[in-house]
């Protein structure tokens, strides 16, 4: 079912017209280091690319995704492992803090992190507390990545998941890394969420 759904998907994203957007030059010249990457769930469908885009421009040694530990979690991590991305099973609900050591381990490694921080349950466009934790504990900046579909159809669940339409036009916009001491107050740590959320919600339409 994984490959099947992988080869599907890889199919359709083969006719999108991806447009990158990269104010901060932060692909250009040299390759980027590790970071944790963040967007929205119900921009999903768009990883295949994104994952492909951060595996070229970047020295990190993979990407590490932090997927529900659901049932339909387990599809997503094993369609993910054919498109060359590491599934770390875990959310707010279920292994949390195992997941969280988890991927503090493939961060030393080397890898870059991806989260998508109102997953896996929402509520829709608010970032949850995790990804700050993340970012406290292993150093690594916070890239905000705001996906914009054109011409799509949303799934009528919790956070209406957009699938793009064959040949749709989508944006791919980088935003300013964002950084957070490990010595971090926890006022500090809120106003990073906030900041992350407020950068996300300006693409979340």
């Amino acid at each position: 079912m994984a490959l099947t759904l992988h080869l599907i998907t890889r199919f359709f994203s083969a006719t999108w017209r991806i447009h990158w957007h990269d104010p901060h030059l932060l692909f250009q010249g040299p390759k980027a280091p590790p970071m944790i990457v963040c967007l929205w769930h119900n921009r999903l469908a768009l990883s295949i690319k994104i994952g492909a885009y951060l595996r070229e421009h970047s020295h990190a040694q993979g990407i590490a995704a932090m997927i529900s530990a659901s049932k339909d979690g387990g599809l997503l991590a094993e369609t993910l492992s054919h498109c060359g991305i590491t599934g770390v099973r875990g959310s707010t609900s279920r292994r949390g803090r195992q997941a969280l050591l988890e991927l503090t381990r493939m961060a030393e490694k080397g890898y870059t992190l991806a989260i998508t921080p109102d997953g896996p349950r929402g509520p829709i466009y608010q970032v949850q507390e995790g990804v700050v934790a993340l970012a406290q504990i292993t150093g690594l900046s916070i890239l905000p990545i705001h996906v914009g579909i054109h011409t799509k159809s949303s799934m009528p669940n919790w956070d209406k998941f957009q699938i793009p339409w064959p040949f749709s036009r989508v944006d791919i916009h980088f935003g300013s890394p964002i950084r957070l001491n490990r010595d971090a107050t926890s006022d500090e740590r809120e106003r990073c969420r906030a900041g992350l959320e407020s950068c996300l919600q300006g693409f979340s339409a």
